[in-house]
């Protein structure tokens, strides 16, 4: 099933509004092209790449913290769940093996679309697959759900196509859309002004040296247009060298602007939000974050719906009475991987898993404040 309206395809940036320039004609046709050539090569073959590639096509079925995210949803016979994060379909499998239960996959990626035909056919009709963003699950499932669980971030198949642009340690094009549709990288860091461009840099992928980068981007790409990954990575390298003991200079970058391109901060809160209205009184919602930014998200998010925080007592008159919670938290968290996960899987070392139980009090309207997390602020008024 495709799902081509508007509102499923809404990427974080256009052209016009975030990019803040035009780009001088004939010189987006020069993107394209290069772009193209990049797309037709092979990825790069050295023995650390083939090592990591065999490595990954062993793990790619299971999911991080697998049996502990899809533990707490007490999956049961006549369930119906929302893997809102297919991928390679780890989670959807595990659900699936027990008898009886039923699970809606989504994912906007359409290779995960493509690829999970294979399980759609083997669990049928216990299963169905949705090509969509996952904050838009709610439009095109009508039934309350037993439970939901979450894998937030890009996923290791993805990292490990070098055509899809994620990666710098392979040479490709500079694209990271997880949809395949709309901005990519290169068109961020070609047309952003460059106070966004830091902006993007020091707030999603927490870089102090986000200026300096910037400025360095805004130069190099008046003579010569970015257009694949090691391009970026090695104006990185000569900016920011690093012991070889120390993490990669492009890390934090190449990390900042695929939450831009994805809008993934974005996306994950509308999940949030979704999921409240989506669940029916006991359901689970279970979500696995890997870095900060997401987990603060995730964090707030079930805090404000817990009434953590929240006295208990008698209030005032005139003092406003918080709305009741709608979710409930079980057990200490978040739960992280156990040492054993992290030596077969070093991926799953900042993994973070939170989960709350559904209340009976209805779903809140979206909160400002949360809001504020999932977006970049507004930029400074020139004079």
């Amino acid at each position: 099933m495709h799902f081509a309206s508007k509102s499923y395809f809404s990427p974080l940036i256009t052209l016009g509004q975030v990019h803040g320039l035009r780009p001088q004609a004939g010189y987006w046709t020069q993107i394209q092209r290069r772009n193209s050539h990049f797309l037709s090569l092979s990825p790069i073959k050295t023995k650390n790449a083939v090592k990591t590639t065999r490595m990954t096509e062993d793990l790619r079925h299971i999911p991080v913290l697998r049996t502990q995210a899809l533990g707490v949803l007490n999956v049961h016979s006549g369930g119906l769940y929302l893997d809102a994060t297919f991928g390679a379909g780890g989670y959807s499998r595990e659900i699936l093996n027990t008898e009886g239960a039923r699970v809606i996959g989504i994912d906007r990626d359409p290779n995960a679309i493509r690829d999970g035909q294979v399980m759609v056919q083997e669990f049928a009709p216990r299963m169905t697959l949705l090509h969509s963003p996952f904050s838009a699950f709610e439009a095109l499932i009508a039934e309350k759900l037993d439970g939901i669980v979450m894998d937030i971030g890009v996923s290791s198949m993805q990292i490990d196509e070098s055509e899809r642009g994620f990666s710098f340690r392979f040479d490709g094009p500079l694209d990271m859309r997880m949809s395949q549709t709309g901005p990519t990288a290169a068109d961020i860091v070609n047309f952003a002004d460059e106070e966004r461009l830091a902006n993007i840099l020091f707030y999603y992928g927490d870089e102090r040296a986000s200026r300096r980068i910037a400025k360095a981007i805004v130069m190099d790409r008046a003579k010569v247009p970015f257009t694949s990954t090691l391009q970026l990575a090695s104006l990185l390298g000569r900016l920011l060298p690093s012991k070889p003991t120390e993490i990669n200079p492009a890390t934090r970058t190449f990390q900042a602007l695929r939450i831009a391109v994805n809008d993934e901060l974005g996306e994950l809160l509308r999940a949030l939000e979704a999921a409240e209205r989506a669940l029916k009184l006991g359901g689970v919602l279970s979500v696995v974050t890997f870095h900060s930014l997401e987990d603060r998200i995730v964090k707030q998010f079930f805090a404000s719906r817990t009434g953590k925080g929240q006295a208990i007592s008698r209030y005032l008159p005139g003092e406003i009475v918080p709305p009741a919670a709608t979710f409930k938290f079980e057990a200490k968290q978040p739960i992280t991987p156990q040492e054993a996960e992290t030596a077969v899987n070093p991926r799953a070392r900042s993994a973070k898993l939170r989960f709350a139980t559904r209340l009976e009090a209805p779903a809140r309207p979206a909160d400002q404040n949360l809001a504020k997390l999932a977006s970049l602020p507004e930029p400074a008024r020139r004079r």
